[in-house]
C-alpha cells in the first residue's frame, strides 16, 4: 500500500462514516459505552496536554500547531487560553465541523487557523507541534517519517499520542477493522527540543 493509498484511505473514511461517528464521540450528546469511554480517554489526553502547557505560564505567547485536529477539541479550548492557534486535518468535514465549534465558543475569527492539509504538507515553524490520535490511523512504516517531518516544523517540542504495539492492542486493532471496538490504548509523549539544537 502506497502512502498515496493509505492517505485517501483515512481522508475517505473521516469524511464519510468516520466523520459521523467520531462527531458524535466528540460532542456531548448520548453514545454508548465504548463510545463514552473513547470520549472520556481523548478529554484526558487534551486536559493533560492543556495543563504541560499552561505550566510554562507563556501560553499567550506561543504560536501551535494542532496537526490532525479533528472537531477542534484541543485548537478550541488552546485558543481560548489565548495561544496562537493553526488547526488542520485531512478531513474537509473535521475541519468544517471544527470551524462551527470554534465559531460557537469564541468571539474572535481569526484563531485558531484552520485548514484541510495532510501530517506531510504542513509547513511552516511553531513553538510547539501537537498531534494526537492521528498516527494510529497509518501503517507503523509511514508514523516515523511523519514524526521526523513534524519536528521539523516545533521550535520547542513537538507532543504526540501513540498506541503501543502490545498483543492485547493488536487483537483490539484487528476486532476494530471489523466493527466498532474498544477504545485503543495510547500512550502521549512530549518530546522538548533543547535550544541550541536543530532536533
Amino acid at each position: 500500500m502506497t502512502v498515496t493509498d493509505d492517505k485517501t484511505i483515512v481522508r475517505e473514511y473521516f469524511n464519510a462514516t468516520g466523520f459521523d461517528r467520531w462527531r458524535r464521540i466528540y460532542g456531548d450528546g448520548e453514545v454508548n459505552k465504548v463510545q463514552l469511554d473513547i470520549r472520556v480517554g481523548h478529554q484526558q489526553t487534551v486536559d493533560t496536554v492543556l495543563q504541560w502547557l499552561e505550566a510554562d505560564g507563556n501560553l499567550a505567547e506561543l504560536t501551535l500547531c494542532d496537526a490532525g485536529c479533528g472537531v477542534g477539541s484541543l485548537s478550541i479550548p488552546l485558543a481560548q487560553l489565548g495561544a496562537k492557534v493553526f488547526a488542520s486535518d485531512i478531513s474537509e468535514k473535521m475541519v468544517e465541523e471544527a470551524k462551527v465549534r470554534a465559531q460557537a465558543t469564541l468571539n474572535q475569527a481569526d484563531n485558531p487557523t484552520f485548514a484541510v492539509q495532510d501530517l506531510e504538507t504542513l509547513s511552516g515553524k511553531y513553538h510547539t507541534v501537537i498531534c494526537l490520535d492521528v498516527l494510529i490511523h497509518y501503517p507503523d512504516d509511514k508514523a516515523a517519517e511523519m514524526i521526523r517531518h513534524l519536528s521539523l516544523l516545533a521550535n520547542s517540542r513537538l507532543i504526540l499520542s501513540f498506541a503501543p504495539k502490545t498483543i492485547a492492542y493488536t487483537l483490539l486493532k484487528k476486532i476494530g477493522d471489523f466493527s466498532q471496538g474498544p477504545a485503543k490504548p495510547h500512550g502521549l509523549i512530549c518530546i522538548q527540543k533543547p535550544k541550541s539544537s536543530r532536533f
